[in-house]
């Protein structure tokens, strides 16, 4: 069973936090307050889901320096930005380092809650492609080096001819490969393959074998 989806409030503004708590509750969401962006960062856990609603302008570090720390986490929840008419500027660079949204101040509730249903089904949808990505890497991590190779030219659309070729093997022997490819991804059809080696990026030159 997947875990609740939390909204997570980071602001200073203490009245803020208590208001925007009561306000996304009250629709029977799951909520935690953090009153700093270094106070979220160490409790952080990439593996909870949920949204993050992120005051721009803070003491320490800010909205955007959040953003930018979480930038390189695949996994990182989708985070909603409140700002005032002075911080745009600021809210189109933290867009720019993977923020969902951004609301101005001030802003009607409905709005808010709007956006925030939004960003979860957003982190669901990524969480699931993600699962679905990491789960596919893990069968390809299995592959052996030539039939890594295999696998490669075969999606790339060569048929097993031009693969004996390109790799000095006999086409019986591509074919032995390409059934243990079939296999070792759990591919049922060469179309399924594709798939998954579009979701991995899987392209290019063959890899040398070493």
């Amino acid at each position: 069973m997947s875990a609740t989806p939390t909204v997570f409030i980071v602001d200073d503004d203490s009245a803020m936090r208590d208001s925007l708590s009561f306000l996304i509750g009250s629709v029977g969401r799951k909520v935690e307050t953090y009153a700093s962006a270094e106070e979220f960062l160490d409790a952080y856990d990439n593996e909870r889901p949920g949204c993050i609603v992120l005051d721009v302008r803070m003491p320490g570090l800010s909205g955007l320096e959040l953003m930018e720390k979480l930038g390189g986490d695949r996994f990182a929840p989708p985070a909603l930005l409140i700002t005032g008419h002075g911080d745009i500027p600021m809210a189109v660079r933290a867009l720019k380092a993977g923020a969902f949204d951004f609301i101005e101040k001030p802003f009607s509730d409905q709005v808010l809650l709007e956006r925030i249903q939004q960003a979860l089904q957003q982190d669901n949808a990524d969480r699931a492609s993600e699962h679905d990505r990491s789960d596919i890497e893990r069968r390809a991590a299995r592959l052996t080096s030539r039939e890594a190779q295999v696998f490669e030219l075969v999606v790339d659309g060569k048929p097993n001819k031009v693969v004996a070729s390109d790799l000095g093997l006999s086409q019986k022997t591509v074919e032995v490969h390409r059934a243990h490819v079939m296999e070792k991804m759990r591919a049922e059809s060469f179309a399924d393959l594709v798939k998954m080696a579009v979701v991995i990026g899987v392209t290019g030159p063959p890899k040398s074998l070493e």
